[in-house]
């Protein structure tokens, strides 16, 4: 399968066996060098991973595109969403929260216990500028398990209660209750929903295909589409 977005390329092969999955691979990927030869296309292998998504300790042989081997990676980044070997996303939730982290601390003196800004000032920034960071794909990393999840929900926590300078002691729902501000679980079964609802009749069959093809379950994890209920 390939899957291909602007100048963004993934090439997949899956196999029960990793020597077939990698000689799949390899086939194509000696189809594409070709293809950028005819069209003058030099790419560099270095710019380019190869990761097995798998839950077993050995990883796939290597492959090669044109005469250079492709580094072999725990994890790799696609479309802004960190991938790691067995799918758990926690990679992708720890990089977002230390880009939250990055971004608030140059936010702290607008957003902060100290700042003079109006609450509602301060929640616009929190929603245009900091929100849309994590919410990004969450109907995909939703499926994380609840201590992935908690490590976003502590960063919107302590924000939170930083806006409207409330003591250490006060209870987070009375917080959630006071803003009207949903938690992260219940932003991934909102957006999600949503998402479900938006691509149901779909022009795109590929698209509607998502609502009807039950996806596969690592980790006896629930699938996408699990956590609409939620």
């Amino acid at each position: 399968m390939t899957a291909t977005f602007a100048d963004d390329t993934a090439v997949l092969a899956s196999d029960e066996n990793n020597n077939l999955a990698s000689e799949m691979l390899q086939s194509h990927l000696d189809k594409v060098n070709e293809w950028m030869k005819d069209w003058r296309i030099k790419a560099s292998a270095t710019k380019s991973n190869h990761v097995t998504f798998t839950l077993r300790k050995q990883d796939c042989p290597p492959v090669k595109l044109g005469n250079e081997v492709l580094p072999h990676q725990s994890t790799v980044k696609y479309l802004g969403f960190h991938l790691d070997r067995k799918q758990t996303w926690k990679c992708h939730i720890q990089k977002k929260r230390d880009e939250l982290n990055q971004r608030y601390r140059s936010l702290e003196w607008l957003m902060g216990r100290k700042s003079r800004l109006s609450l509602e000032n301060k929640l616009l920034i929190y929603k245009t500028v900091l929100k849309p960071v994590w919410t990004y794909g969450i109907q995909l990393w939703g499926t994380a398990s609840q201590t992935n999840i908690e490590i976003l929900q502590r960063f919107q926590n302590g924000v939170l209660k930083a806006i409207v300078n409330a003591p250490w002691f006060t209870r987070m729902d009375e917080v959630h209750e006071y803003l009207k501000m949903p938690t992260v679980r219940e932003e991934v079964a909102k957006l999600t929903r949503t998402y479900r609802d938006r691509i149901v009749n779909h022009p795109n069959k590929l698209a509607t295909d998502l609502t009807s093809n039950v996806p596969t379950r690592r980790l006896k994890r629930k699938n996408i589409w699990d956590n609409i209920d939620l």
